[in-house]
């Protein structure tokens, strides 16, 4: 969690509208399990989206991909790339630190907006940054319904009920 500080300071200095979801979320909303990549939901709107992907040239990440980083920009890429490829997440890599793989939703999986309206202010560092809230985690997390989100559904009902 540590290397992806630099760049949620940075997501919350350049203003982008974003919301950790994924394993982070799961364990900024206080449940302890192991994740490797940085799951994130972005706003979508154009503005949002160049100020997004400037900060990520900046910072030196790469699409897995063999596409620009720059074909995330254009709406019909990302709807191409999920009808044609299963695509849900584009993946982004940081040549000098394989650890850092972060996962960019290509579409709303729950609306933006109101998400983002109802986002926690998790403190990390000198900041505090944009997490999903639990009830849209769990909403997320049904979605993928995989064996790991069903165990992350499970554990933050349980917290929910005990806090």
């Amino acid at each position: 969690m540590n290397f992806y500080e630099d760049l949620l300071n940075a997501l919350e200095e350049q203003h982008v509208r974003y919301l950790v979801v994924g394993g982070v979320a799961v364990i900024l909303h206080g449940f302890v399990r192991a994740t490797a990549d940085l799951d994130l939901l972005v706003g979508l709107d154009p503005k949002n989206v160049d100020t997004f992907l400037a900060l990520m040239k900046t910072k030196g990440y790469k699409p897995k991909a063999p596409v620009s980083l720059d074909d995330f920009k254009v709406a019909e890429n990302r709807k191409k790339w999920k009808s044609e490829k299963g695509m849900i997440v584009f993946s982004l890599f940081h040549p000098e630190r394989s650890q850092e793989l972060i996962d960019i939703f290509t579409e709303e999986t729950i609306p933006f907006e109101e998400a983002y309206k109802r986002r926690v202010m998790v403190p990390l560092g000198m900041t505090q940054i944009s997490v999903v809230s639990t009830e849209d985690l769990i909403i997320l997390k049904q979605k993928a319904g995989r064996p790991q989100d069903i165990q992350d559904i499970q554990a933050l009902k349980d917290m929910k009920r005990y806090h």
